[in-house]
């Protein structure tokens, strides 16, 4: 079969709801976490959590794409780019909305407290308590436009990334079994 532009979407939103599906699955994580009250038990699942995910979706990239390559015929590295640039755009919406969905349920006594601990540590005035006021009531739009952008610029790096290192691979000769030949004398 060969792959086409509506292959390539439908591949693509599958490996978007498998990144988004990890993705989330962090966000939950930490913010159970975040429920033990334990400050070290939050940052320390915070590092673990992003680790895990910056890394297990390279790998997951990287799978996807040759999986990918060796499932449909005459898959060029514009494909494989153009696959997970669209993968990451679809698992961005999916982590952006989770993560502004979180936002808007927090509770107001969590969010005061998150307002005076940042006035005390930036130590700004009580005059400005009005703008944080102000920005806090954009959060959840603001949080989701740049988580969105964030995972779609890191998605179509590593995409820009991984699509030519497999095919690179391919064309070296790394990681492929070769193809027996039976009419090749140096063989037998």
């Amino acid at each position: 079969m060969k792959a086409d532009n509506t292959t390539i979407w439908n591949e693509a939103s599958k490996a978007g709801l498998l990144f988004g599906a990890v993705s989330v699955a962090c966000l939950g994580l930490k913010e159970l976490s975040a429920l033990s009250g334990s400050a070290f038990l939050v940052q320390a699942a915070a590092i673990i959590l992003w680790v895990v995910e910056f890394f297990g979706c390279i790998l997951i990239m990287k799978n996807i794409m040759l999986r990918f390559r060796d499932k449909y015929e005459g898959v060029k590295m514009e494909d494989t780019y153009k696959l997970g640039r669209r993968a990451a755009l679809l698992s961005g919406l999916i982590l952006a909305s989770a993560q502004a969905f979180i936002i808007m349920k927090m509770p107001a006594e969590t969010m005061d407290e998150f307002v005076n601990q940042m006035m005390s540590t930036a130590q700004l005035l009580p005059t400005d308590r009005d703008a944080v006021d102000a920005a806090l009531a954009n959060l959840p739009v603001l949080t989701f436009i740049f988580q969105w952008l964030y995972c779609y610029l890191y998605g179509s790096v590593l995409a820009s990334v991984m699509s030519r290192y497999i095919f690179l691979q391919k064309l070296f000769g790394g990681g492929f079994p070769p193809k027996e030949d039976d009419n090749n004398p140096e063989q037998q």
